[in-house]
């Protein structure tokens, strides 16, 4: 059985989510903070990072969207394919979000990487939140534009990865309260079983 890596507050609640609404069976193994670093961890993952999916072959699978489209088109039911228009939907915002949105936090999380004076580190952070406002500005337009329910007016994995994206909002001077429709999503990705499953797997809570 495959088994996929995940650590608290990361990415990898994306495809634990995936894998808790397609039922698939995939073993999801979790790691506490600083783990990723270790001898242990980087044999699977090099990279040091979650989320990692590794087969019973030994082949290794990385990045939450790959991870997704595996788990879509293994055990995806009607409505994952990639022939469809919600699949192909789902591929493109997937791709800005865990490319271009999730890239922004870089400012963020990773600040001292990007600067070195206090100075410096503080214009990064400036125009990293005046990046990300766009980005949330974007992102509660469309779900707003598409029913305000499911991003993509269906369920889809894109929802799995907006929610992480919600919940990150929290780590930063943003308030979700400026973007209602991400609010009530996040509200009812909470309400749901899966979501719940995959939470508890990952040693998490709601925000609520």
């Amino acid at each position: 059985m495959p088994t996929l890596y995940t650590m608290p507050g990361t990415c990898s609640l994306s495809p634990n989510i995936a894998i808790a609404w397609l039922d698939a069976p995939v073993e999801v193994h979790n790691i506490a903070y600083g783990d990723q670093k270790k001898a242990a961890y980087l044999a699977i993952n090099p990279k040091g990072q979650v989320p990692a999916l590794r087969f019973d072959d030994g082949d290794v699978l990385t990045e939450a969207s790959a991870i997704l489209a595996w788990l879509g088109a293994a055990h995806g039911k009607e409505g994952y394919g990639r022939d469809t228009r919600l699949g192909r939907k789902e591929a493109e915002a997937l791709s800005y979000m865990t490319s271009e949105v999730h890239a922004a936090y870089g400012g963020h999380f990773n600040t001292q990487k990007l600067a070195e004076s206090e100075a410096a580190r503080e214009e990064v952070k400036r125009k990293t939140y005046e990046t990300l406002i766009g980005h949330y500005k974007r992102m509660d337009g469309i779900l707003s534009e598409n029913g305000g329910e499911w991003y993509l007016g269906q369920r889809s994995f894109a929802d799995t990865f907006l929610y992480v994206l919600t919940r990150w909002i929290e780590k930063t001077p943003l308030s979700i309260e400026d973007y209602p429709a991400l609010k009530a999503h996040r509200a009812r990705m909470e309400a749901d079983e899966g979501v719940k499953r995959a939470l508890a797997r990952q040693d998490m809570e709601p925000i609520g």
